[in-house]
């Protein structure tokens, strides 16, 4: 059973984030399923993570310490997210690789900050196998 119904995200602007997102999350079997010019919704079979714009017409902010991590069916999706990442504008802020120090077993990550300063994670053989 998962435990959230969905994750959201604040932007400065859809159309901007989701020339990123859409390239980035492919590789992951995540696409955008529904969109206007206050949201992207993503997922496989059912919306689970969106982008939006603050609500209250503030400017959006990243959360310090907070971070996505997205299921990855294997490693070779986590390179492929990352290097997809970078192409869009995203920052290095983990090499993909084997992650030993984790509590679950043969876990494979990678991580990027997006260009709005989102920590993003694919991750093979996390908590969620």
């Amino acid at each position: 059973m998962n435990i959230l119904d969905h994750i959201s995200l604040g932007v400065p602007g859809i159309a901007e984030a989701r020339r990123f997102y859409d390239a980035a999350l492919a590789p992951l079997g995540i696409a955008c399923l529904a969109a206007n010019d206050a949201f992207a919704a993503y997922g496989a079979d059912a919306v689970q993570f969106l982008l939006m714009v603050p609500a209250d017409g503030a400017a959006f902010s990243r959360g310090n310490g907070t971070h996505i991590a997205f299921r990855a069916d294997a490693s070779a999706a986590v390179d492929s997210f990352h290097a997809a990442a970078l192409q869009q504008g995203a920052t290095c802020a983990g090499e993909p690789g084997p992650r030993p120090d984790y509590p679950a077993s043969n876990v494979y990550a990678g991580f990027v900050f997006d260009p709005f300063g989102h920590k993003l994670e694919a991750i093979h053989n996390g908590f969620a196998n």
